[in-house]
């Protein structure tokens, strides 16, 4: 029997065009818990895509969409810049004229890997910026406006932050990305105090290394075996990993979980 814990429920995923990523995975997982679904993305280029999206002929938030659809679910795609006031409400918007609620949040969306990731004397401000542009004011954003429906609706909801093992350490090299996840796991606490007697939760979500496109700018060399080999479970997560506890936060079984960073992650970072 299929689990359908979120049946005519309503659950939004932003960053969720990518052929192997946490949000398209985590669409297709609370859709097969019965939820329609928004996807969202940025309408990415299709030159930009990685090569297994070319040969696939893969579509960004398109094919996500079809995808959900082709196994019986409903879905609507929207090209949303979560760092813009206008495209939230649009997204908010769409979202109400197509389904006429929202009940769950699943903020993924975050800048691309890769200029990021030098010594802060060679940080370019634009992409220190940038990172917290997408990670921290889109969270905000999102959260915000779902969170205002939400309340309107009075029958609480769930909000999912995608945070990450560099919330909870600083490391060399990440000092842009640390701040974004740092602020998120933070706004999260914050923001769950506000919400629980609304009966919104808000948690975030903390993965360790993920086996995803976004990673591919590291390559898959000796720095990412360096990474895999300080992971206890000696291997990387599975991108529906991370999507089987967002839908287990999403759904009535978590309903008294609220204002938590949940660390997963291979027991590569076991503290706070």
């Amino acid at each position: 029997m299929p689990n359908l814990e979120l049946k005519d429920h309503v659950a939004i995923i932003t960053g969720a065009g990518r052929m192997r990523g946490i949000g398209r995975a985590s669409a297709n997982v609370l859709a097969k818990m019965g939820a329609n679904i928004i996807v969202t993305g940025t309408g990415r280029n299709p030159k930009t895509y990685p090569e297994d999206e070319q040969i696939a002929e893969w579509k960004d938030i398109e094919s996500t969409a079809k995808e959900i659809q082709n196994s019986g679910h409903s879905a609507l795609p929207i090209v949303v810049d979560v760092t813009n006031p206008d495209s939230v409400n649009n997204m908010i918007n769409k979202t109400l004229e197509a389904f006429g609620r929202i009940d769950v949040l699943v903020n993924n969306a975050a800048a691309p890997y890769g200029p990021d990731r030098v010594p802060v004397l060679e940080l370019d401000d634009k992409v220190f910026q940038k990172t917290l542009m997408v990670k921290v004011f889109g969270t905000y954003l999102c959260a915000k406006a779902a969170a205002t429906q939400m309340v309107k609706q009075g029958n609480g909801g769930r909000i999912i932050n995608l945070s990450s093992s560099a919330g909870k350490r600083g490391d060399a090299n990440m000092a842009a990305y640390n701040a974004a996840n740092f602020a998120v796991d933070g706004f999260t606490q914050a923001m769950a105090k506000e919400l629980a007697k609304e009966n919104i939760t808000v948690n975030a979500v903390c993965p360790g290394l993920t086996e995803t496109a976004r990673m591919d700018p590291m390559g898959r060399g000796e720095k990412w075996l360096n990474r895999v080999a300080e992971i206890p479970m000696g291997r990387v997560a599975k991108d529906e990993e991370i999507a089987n506890l967002i839908g287990f936060l999403s759904s009535p079984r978590a309903s008294y979980i609220t204002g938590q960073a949940i660390n997963i992650n291979g027991g590569y970072l076991t503290a706070r």
